[in-house]
């Protein structure tokens, strides 16, 4: 069989999906012809393959092959591959490298990159559900989840991995923000969920519990703010308005040990002018 046959039968595969057999017929190809005119993207989509795999060693190796034949400063998706795989593997110096041969300035230094990206949000998934959090990018490929999740057996505060296309948008006070789809948990939350009924007899007296939470880094959010989407509508645009919360009873959703929660919920109550109370602190099943 001759290379372009070879190469034939990888992006059948390709086109089907079948990632493991492209990554075999693309490993032929680089085994035989590294350095060929048509070699750079045939790295490029092998290591691209053993990315939908989840096989990110070989992604790193196979990325660094693609950066190497890649113009430096462009924009190629080969260094954004690789900064991801580069992300996964804790290699520092070459994931700060490659983000810098995408295009994409980083603080000088060493080590892992933790600086402001701005806020997004990201689509978090798990067997039973999928759900779009709200995040504080720390790096190109990386964020901090700042919502408590609801729809999903997450938590407050973890790292989270993203792909670097976005998969729709928020619209919130004319500005857009973009959805990314997570490639993987990165790092848990220590933080546990917890769920209590609070009373107070307006919407500012929500607001000032849910900025102390946020004060100590820790989350609070009202049930009431979570909205169900279909797939379609959560990947399209979706415009919001500002959550205005309201004074009653209501449900919080709280991202923080059980001790510092009932803390500050009493703080919060002594410090009110009006009537307010919390009860019912409660663990989230598989989250408290």
């Amino acid at each position: 069989m001759g290379w372009q046959d070879v190469e034939d039968a990888a992006y059948r595969a390709w086109d089907k999906e079948d990632w493991p057999t492209a990554a075999v017929r693309f490993e032929e190809l680089v085994a035989e012809l590294p350095n060929a005119d048509k070699s750079a993207v045939w790295w490029f989509d092998l290591a691209l393959a053993y990315k939908f795999l989840g096989d990110w060693p070989r992604a790193y190796t196979r990325g660094r092959e693609a950066a190497a034949r890649s113009a430096r400063g462009e924009q190629d998706p080969a260094f954004w591959n690789l900064g991801i795989a580069a992300t996964i593997m804790r290699d520092w110096a070459t994931a700060r490298d490659a983000w810098a041969g995408y295009g994409i300035a980083v603080e000088p230094g060493e080590g892992e990159i933790v600086q402001d990206f701005g806020t997004a949000c990201v689509r978090l998934r798990d067997e039973k559900s999928s759900e779009v959090v709200w995040v504080r990018r720390i790096c190109p490929t990386r964020a901090r989840v700042l919502t408590v999740p609801v729809a999903t057996e997450r938590r407050y505060g973890e790292i989270v991995l993203h792909d670097g296309v976005p998969n729709g948008e928020r619209i919130v006070a004319d500005v857009t923000y973009p959805v990314f789809d997570e490639l993987m948990l990165f790092a848990p939350s220590p933080l546990p969920t917890f769920t209590v009924t609070v009373t107070a007899r307006e919407g500012k007296d929500i607001d000032e519990l849910i900025l102390l939470f946020g004060d100590h880094d820790l989350g609070a959010q009202p049930a009431g703010n979570f909205r169900i989407l279909s797939a379609r509508c959560s990947e399209s645009s979706v415009e919001s308005r500002r959550p205005q919360n309201e004074g009653g009873s209501q449900t919080l959703w709280l991202g923080a040990p059980p001790e510092r929660a009932a803390g500050l919920l009493e703080e919060w109550r002594a410090a009110g002018s009006a009537v307010r109370s919390w009860s019912d602190l409660e663990p989230v099943e598989g989250r408290g």
